[in-house]
């Protein structure tokens, strides 16, 4: 692989974020060759993980690295050295170079040995797919989640215009308690919405009530004794809009019932 030393160079010392940093010891294997024999030394260095790329500097301050690993096609194991706390980063070609580094405690070794053996470009394909894998699904679970509710919300919108007594609350007509409704001009008295004629698929309002008429007349619709004729009107209609004008209009036929009671009971008549 060739690379670009000065690029290489302004990547490990240039402002990105680095995945993983800090203080090793590595290896250092010195071969005699007027001996059958060989030393091995350790020198401190200040390792910086960017990506799959392992820098090391002579010093924490250093502008230049001393060398480059490339994570590809490797593995990070924990080995057995004279020193404590040794792994080894090691290659599948026969007779790559071996890296044994020291971390000065358990879990600084533990910090690295995670970041390094998540660095190679392979680890991260395999985690990019799954995470693929786990978009897709949540993708195809929201879209069945909006669309159930689609369906439930649609047919029971169907049974409320087949059956106008299925209607939601917000769209029924306002309905007193003598049984009346009261309309503004077009609409409902609650906000003015206007409320759908269900035989025709018309917006208009419901005909009028009736005159009301006491209970206590004859047959033939006369008032009972007490009550002026302006009472048989009913204040009911398209212009009537308020509930208290309604409340006190109806009160006035039993205020007078009631006083014809007590003046009976005053008189000894029950």
């Amino acid at each position: 692989m060739k690379l670009n030393e000065r690029s290489v160079a302004h990547y490990a010392t240039c402002d990105s974020p680095a995945d993983h940093a800090g203080f090793l010891r590595k290896r250092v294997e010195r071969h005699h060759h007027h001996a059958h024999h060989h030393g091995t030394s350790y020198q401190r260095r200040w390792f910086v993980l960017k990506g799959n790329l392992l820098f090391y500097f002579e010093e924490r301050e250093s502008r230049e690295p001393m060398g480059l690993v490339v994570l590809e096609g490797c593995t990070v194991e924990l080995c057995e050295a004279a020193e404590e706390f040794a792994f080894a980063i090691r290659f599948d070609d026969a007779g790559a170079r071996a890296y044994v580094l020291v971390a000065d405690g358990q879990a600084a070794m533990e910090a690295w040995v995670k970041a390094l053996s998540r660095a190679s470009f392979d680890y991260m394909r395999l985690v990019v797919r799954e995470l693929e894998k786990q978009l897709e699904e949540a993708c195809k679970s929201l879209a069945a989640c909006r669309k159930s509710p689609q369906r439930s919300s649609s047919s029971g919108r169907k049974r409320h215009l087949s059956n106008p007594a299925l209607l939601p609350l917000q769209e029924k007509p306002t309905t007193l308690e003598n049984g009346y409704s009261t309309w503004g001009s077009g609409g409902c008295v609650a906000g003015g919405a206007t409320c759908p004629d269900y035989d025709g698929g018309q917006m208009k309002p419901p005909p009028l009530p009736p005159r009301r008429r006491s209970g206590a007349g004859s047959a033939t619709g006369s008032a009972a004794p007490g009550l002026s004729l302006t009472m048989l009107e009913s204040p009911v209609s398209p212009e009537t809009v308020c509930f208290s004008k309604l409340h006190n209009w109806y009160g006035q036929e039993i205020a007078v019932l009631r006083r014809e009671w007590q003046e009976r009971q005053k008189r000894g008549h029950p």
